[in-house]
């Protein structure tokens, strides 16, 4: 029997369980159908994001950001790039600390863009500041 993955849709929030094996098959969610992974990152609330971060068996990578960033509407190009090559693998979400005020309290968040991943529930490392696509896949690589 294969294992089976808990993925949480970015559309409806429902609980998946993939097959381990089946993750890179484009599955799709069996409450609402949409796909489980587009290759864009996906924008977070705080109630979406406590879901994600403890109900995804696969690492998440979150990128705090606010509209009026310059180098963060300058990022994000790329991490729409990353998400493309680093999906099904880890989901890539997005958190307008803007709105999500609180999120960046508790995650310390001094410095926008900064990227924060999360493996098994728990913050890996953070990374202050804009990188290219390249970079952001090569820095999660080194930690997941």
């Amino acid at each position: 029997m294969t294992e089976a993955t808990h993925i949480v849709c970015p559309h409806c929030a429902a609980i998946n369980r993939v097959p381990a094996d089946k993750l890179g098959d484009q599955p799709t969610c069996g409450k609402c159908k949409q796909a489980l992974f587009s290759g864009h990152p996906s924008e977070l609330n705080e109630g979406d994001f406590e879901r994600h971060l403890s109900r995804n068996d696969i690492p998440l990578l979150v990128d705090f950001w606010a509209p009026w960033c310059g180098p963060c509407r300058m990022m994000a190009p790329a991490y729409a790039q990353a998400a493309q090559r680093l999906e099904p693998n880890v989901r890539l979400a997005k958190v307008n600390t803007e709105e999500a005020q609180r999120l960046a309290a508790q995650y310390n968040i001094r410095s926008i863009p900064t990227l924060a991943l999360f493996r098994g529930g728990r913050e890996v490392p953070l990374h202050a500041g804009a990188m290219d696509a390249g970079g952001i896949v090569n820095w999660v690589r080194s930690r997941v």
